[in-house]
C-alpha cells in the first residue's frame, strides 16, 4: 500500500510540475509529392483550387502560411537531391506564400480579433524558415550553371536566392 501511494504521489508531482512547461516547437511539415512523381501535378492543382474556400482572414493566414511551410520543405528536400532548378521554383513559390501571411494578419486586426497568438506562431515560423535556409547554405554551392543540350544555359545563384528568402522572412515579422 505504502509503494502505491508513493508511486501515485510521485505521478502527481511529476504531472503539476511539467504541466506548466510544455511548448511545442514549430514543425514543417513531411514533404509531399515531389516533382517528377505522377501526383505532383495534381497535389499543386488541388492547392490552388482549395484557395477559394479560405475566405476569411484567419483562414487565409492559415492556408498561405501552411502552403508556405509546404514549398519550403519541397526547396529543401530538392536542394539536399541537388536538384537546383526545381528547388529554386520552390523557393520562390514559398517566399511569394509567406510575404502574403501578413496582409491576412492586419486585415483581421484591422477588424478587432485578437492575433497574438498567430503573431507569435508567424514570429516561430520566419524563425524555423530562417533555420532551415541557413542549415542549406553551408551545404550548397555559391552558383549553380543549368546547361541544356538545345537552349542557352541558366546560371543561378544560389547564396543569394536562400539570402533573400531570409530577408522576406525578416520584412513579413517587421511588418506586424
Amino acid at each position: 500500500m505504502k509503494h502505491i501511494l508513493a508511486a501515485v504521489a510521485l505521478t502527481l508531482t511529476l504531472g503539476v510540475i511539467g504541466a506548466g512547461s510544455v511548448h511545442a516547437e514549430y514543425v514543417l511539415p513531411y514533404p509531399g509529392y515531389m516533382p517528377g512523381n505522377k501526383l505532383y501535378v495534381i497535389s499543386r492543382l488541388i492547392d490552388t483550387l482549395r484557395q477559394p474556400f479560405y475566405f476569411g482572414n484567419i483562414s487565409a493566414y492559415k492556408y498561405h502560411l501552411g502552403l508556405s511551410d509546404k514549398y519550403l520543405v519541397e526547396a529543401k528536400t530538392l536542394f539536399e537531391y541537388k536538384q537546383y532548378l526545381l528547388a529554386s521554383d520552390a523557393l520562390l513559390r514559398s517566399d511569394s506564400e509567406f510575404a502574403r501571411v501578413p496582409v491576412y494578419l492586419r486585415r483581421a486586426a484591422s477588424e478587432g480579433k485578437d492575433v497574438r497568438a498567430l503573431e507569435l506562431q508567424l514570429r516561430e515560423a520566419a524563425a524555423r524558415h530562417t533555420q532551415v535556409l541557413t542549415g542549406l547554405q553551408s551545404g550548397l554551392p555559391d552558383t549553380f550553371e543549368w546547361k541544356p543540350e538545345k537552349s542557352d544555359a541558366t546560371t543561378l545563384s544560389i547564396k543569394d536566392m536562400l539570402r533573400q528568402s531570409g530577408m522576406v522572412r525578416d520584412n513579413a515579422v517587421l511588418t506586424l
